[in-house]
C-alpha cells in the first residue's frame, strides 16, 4: 500500500484536468446554442450578414471545443456537447437554404454526422416557419421551392435505417419532421388556393366593371 499514494494523486490530477475541460466545454456549449440561436432569428428577419456573422462566432465555439476536448471523446460525445454541434448545424443549414447557398457538408462544418442529420431534420422546422412567414407577407414566391427542400430532406431520412445508438435516435425526429412537413403541405395548398380564388373574384369583378 505504500505507493497508494501516489497512485490517489495522479488519479486526482487527472480528474482535475478534466473537470476543468468539462467546465469550459459546458461554457462553450451553452455560448454555442446562444449564437445558433440568434442567428436563426436573424435569418428570420432577412438580416443575412448578421447571421453571418454570428455563425462565425459559433464556428469559433465549434474549434474550441475540439481543441479542449481533443484527448477527452468521452466527455467531447456527452449529450451536451453533442447537442450542441446539432443547433450548429442546423443553423448553417438553415441559412444555406433560405440564402440560396450550397447545403454544408458536415466535415467542413466539424460536426459528427448523427448530430449533423438531427440538425438536418431540425431545419424542417425552420423551413415551415420560413413559409408561414411569407405566406402571412403575401409572398408566396418561394414557399414551394422550400417545402420541396423539406420533402428532400424527409426523403432522404427515411433512409437511414440504422439503430437509434448509432443515428442519436434519428428515427423519432424523422417522425417528428414527416409530421411538420405534411402539416406544411397542407397549409401551402390551402393557401395558394385561396390566393387563386381571390385572383379569379377580382378578376371576375374587373371584368364586369368594364363591361357596365
Amino acid at each position: 500500500m505504500h505507493n497508494l499514494d501516489a497512485i490517489a494523486d495522479k488519479i486526482r490530477q487527472d480528474f482535475t484536468v478534466r473537470n476543468t475541460a468539462r467546465d469550459r466545454a459546458l461554457t462553450a456549449s451553452r455560448e454555442l446554442v446562444r449564437f445558433c440561436s440568434l442567428a436563426i432569428r436573424a435569418i428570420h428577419r432577412g438580416e443575412l450578414k448578421e447571421s453571418d456573422g454570428l455563425l462565425a462566432q459559433a464556428a469559433a465555439l465549434v474549434s474550441e471545443l475540439e481543441d479542449t476536448l481533443k484527448d477527452m471523446p468521452d466527455i467531447f460525445y456527452a449529450g451536451y456537447v453533442q447537442d450542441a454541434l446539432k443547433e450548429y448545424a442546423e443553423a448553417m443549414i438553415v441559412l444555406a437554404l433560405i440564402a440560396g447557398r450550397p447545403l454544408p457538408d458536415p466535415d467542413d462544418l466539424h460536426v459528427g454526422y448523427a448530430s449533423y442529420l438531427n440538425g438536418l431534420c431540425e431545419a424542417v422546422g425552420e423551413l415551415r416557419r420560413y413559409i408561414l412567414d411569407a405566406l402571412r407577407q403575401g409572398d408566396a414566391s418561394r414557399c414551394e421551392e422550400i417545402l420541396q427542400y423539406m420533402d428532400d430532406i424527409y426523403s432522404v431520412m427515411v433512409t437511414m435505417d440504422f439503430p437509434d445508438a448509432i443515428t442519436a435516435n434519428l428515427r423519432r425526429t424523422t417522425d417528428v419532421t414527416r409530421g411538420i412537413m405534411e402539416k406544411t403541405r397542407g397549409d401551402l395548398t390551402h393557401a395558394l388556393r385561396q390566393d387563386r380564388l381571390e385572383k379569379a373574384l377580382r378578376s371576375f369583378e374587373e371584368k364586369l366593371e368594364m363591361g357596365s
